[in-house]
């Protein structure tokens, strides 16, 4: 089989405005690398400097509360995932104030024994309090806080996030490798319920891809995009878009924004997939056929708006949803699984 393409690099822009962003770049639903977003942060500068720089400067900030860690073994060079028969993970999950944990990263300079070590995903009030009084972007919200990401040399597989997201480097060096939404089919998705970090991952480890295992991925290799950032670079990546990220420094720090433009009192469209699995998935495939042009039509709304011939004061749901819809149908839901105890 002949060799996979390299991934196409990912757009890279220098300036950028709030204007902008919600005007040309988040409606192209393609990632976008921001040079230079967030260089004038004083943790940038901090990281810039080096690893010792970088873990006084967290420190300004550090507290004695415990702090949720992960820890792999030497064996899994730094790729936190599975198990090998994908009934837990290779890694282990902890707690520990967050002074001891930074010290550790710097000893590991010194004396490195292969461990893998991150606290992920923590809003930086709670990691950091006073952090995003020092470090904030335009971009976003102010109501968006930055989640933190901090460890030495890791791997995360390939996952997709259910929000928007930009992300900034604040130390070390990061590598993203994208997949867009469309290539799900060909990304072999983990289990559903099991996860490493909240959603699917893809089994494919796309450092060493096992074309005889995963086929389909040479298929998505012809769509990858990737991107190395340095201190102070940023990434937008768009909803759904699966990515894997590579920390290429012995310490890093990441800084991202998640949040979603969609209407906040809606319901979860997670559930509806979880729904979707049990109630039609194993139907007959005639009757998936017709759900399935059903969904098209109305949900999905590939010929338009399915309700432009109703007047619009009896469109019911199929109209602009109010928050007495929206509960109605909640305890419709709730009351249709109750009865199916």
């Amino acid at each position: 089989m002949s060799p996979l393409p390299a991934p196409k690099p990912v757009r890279e822009l220098d300036a950028m405005t709030r204007a902008r962003f919600d005007a040309e770049i988040r409606p192209a639903r393609e990632p976008v690398v921001l040079r230079g977003l967030g260089a004038a942060w004083p943790a940038v500068q901090a990281g810039r400097t080096g690893p010792t720089a970088i873990v006084d400067y967290c420190k300004r900030f550090s507290h004695d509360a415990p702090v949720g860690a992960i820890v792999g073994d030497p064996s899994i060079k730094g790729r936190f995932f599975y198990n090998d028969d994908v009934t837990g993970m290779n890694f282990v999950r902890g707690v520990s104030p967050l002074d001891p944990f930074l010290d550790r990263l710097l000893r590991e300079l010194e004396r490195p024994t292969g461990y893998a070590m991150a606290v992920q995903s923590i809003p930086a009030p709670e990691l950091l309090p006073g952090f995003t009084d020092e470090n904030a972007i335009a971009l976003v919200d102010a109501d968006v806080a930055p989640r933190l990401w901090l460890g030495n040399a890791l791997r995360v597989a390939l996952h997709y996030d259910l929000m928007e997201n930009v992300g900034i480097v604040v130390a070390g060096r990061r590598r993203f490798t994208l997949f867009p939404p469309e290539q799900v089919s060909n990304l072999y998705m983990s289990p559903l319920e099991l996860t490493p970090a909240g959603t699917p991952t893809s089994f494919v480890d796309i450092a060493e891809p096992d074309l005889a295992r995963f086929p389909r991925f040479a298929a998505a290799a012809e769509h990858a995009q990737v991107a190395e950032l340095g201190p102070g670079d940023a990434i937008y990546i768009p909803f759904q878009w699966w990515h894997a990220v590579d920390s290429l420094e012995p310490v890093n720090l990441f800084a991202n924004y998640w949040w979603t433009p969609a209407q906040r009192d809606m319901l979860n469209p997670h559930d509806a997939l979880l729904h979707a699995l049990f109630s039609l998935r194993m139907l007959p495939e005639d009757q998936r056929r017709g759900w399935r042009a059903m969904f098209d039509h109305l949900v999905f709304q590939l010929h338009g708006d399915p309700a432009a011939h109703i007047p619009e004061a009896a469109r019911g749901v199929l109209g602009e949803p109010t928050p007495e819809q929206v509960q109605r149908a909640r305890d419709t839901l709730r009351r249709a699984l109750e009865a199916q105890r």
